[in-house]
């Protein structure tokens, strides 16, 4: 008899303070990537879907401050799968790093009756979103969003396949022109952390050489690999390097370092940039992205919290938000064996 009252008692307390989910907020933040236009819509399109409210926040943490919110239907996302950026803007918030902007935040949400919260972005916007939930024991999803595709918990984040296909393309126009007057280009890409666009368009482009931060190939490496290639006949190169490569200070420094020691080589600088990030997403960027936020908002109407949804064995599964941010994705040795032999 006791243990059915305790379970009874456990019950209503659940039911009590279990928070039912009637209306959803979603919003982008940090840097854009192909596909979160894509995401946006699903989100969207699953609350209507499940009879359930979708609210918009502009402009990330700063317009959940400013309560910069607009109601949307299944009508309002027609036409913004094939759209690059975000059609609900981005912005850094240094304000949402204090209690007092994240207390405003929360007063937003509960006035406008928002019962959770859909976040895609990457790692700073999911660094937000733990404390944020950690204060206020707000339900919150994420999203992975971001090129450089460095969150743990999912093979690909919105964008890194767009972004690897527009660095290709772009490569390739350069090597035209490499091959034409016999230089040797370094071609600077997005990853200042990480070095999976690097790794994976530089294969995919033929580069002689790829640059990563995770791999210190050393200068004296870099020069022997160089006369290798000439050695072999080869009248021009390709050296892809990751911004955030530690050879050098920057590629310039690098680039004039291999042309006094290396004089027989005409040597060339571009750097790609936020080109990167643009461009409509790749139908894989699209389907991900329809995927992942069918998941998000099926989660949060599980009455599940402080979770990622992300790509594993192409497979939607969930990461909590903490280890998404804190785990290691690692870069693929195999990869690098392959990259390796490709430059014989």
């Amino acid at each position: 008899m006791f243990f059915q009252k305790t379970i009874l008692l456990i019950r209503n307390f659940t039911q009590v303070f279990m928070r039912e989910i009637k209306k959803i907020a979603v919003m982008t933040s940090g840097g854009d990537s192909p596909g979160m236009n894509a995401a946006i819509r699903s989100v969207v399109r699953t609350c209507a879907f499940y009879k359930k409210e979708c609210v918009g926040i502009y402009r990330g943490y700063q317009g959940l401050i400013e309560g910069d919110f607009i109601p949307l239907t299944a009508r309002s996302v027609n036409n913004i799968i094939n759209k690059g950026g975000t059609i609900l803007k981005s912005a850094r918030s240094k304000e949402f790093r204090t209690v007092e902007g994240r207390k405003k935040a929360y007063q937003n949400l509960t006035e406008n009756n928002i019962d959770g919260l859909v976040v895609i972005g990457g790692d700073g916007t999911f660094t937000g979103g733990v404390v944020f939930n950690e204060e206020f024991n707000f339900p919150i999803i994420g999203i992975p969003g971001t090129i450089d595709n460095d969150i743990y918990g999912t093979s690909h984040t919105l964008g890194y396949d767009t972004a690897l296909n527009t660095t290709v393309e772009a490569i390739d126009k350069i090597r035209d022109t490499a091959s034409s007057h016999n230089r040797l280009f370094f071609v600077e890409v997005m990853g200042r952390d990480a070095g999976f666009i690097a790794l994976n368009a530089g294969v995919g482009a033929g580069a002689e050489e790829i640059l990563i931060p995770e791999e210190d190939l050393g200068l004296d490496r870099l020069l022997e690999s160089l006369k290798k290639s000439k050695k072999a006949g080869k009248s021009s190169s390709i050296v892809v390097v990751a911004e955030g490569d530690k050879i050098g200070k920057n590629v310039f420094e690098l680039a004039d370092y291999v042309e006094e020691n290396l004089p027989e080589y005409e040597v060339r600088v571009s750097v790609l940039g936020h080109m990167q990030r643009g461009g409509s997403p790749s139908c894989f960027d699209r389907v991900l992205a329809s995927r992942l936020g069918v998941g998000a908002v099926e989660l949060l109407l599980d009455g599940k919290t402080n979770l990622m949804v992300g790509l594993v064995n192409n497979e939607v599964k969930s990461t909590s938000l903490e280890k998404a941010i804190k785990g290691q994705h690692t870069i693929n040795n195999e990869l690098l064996r392959v990259s390796d032999i490709m430059t014989i």
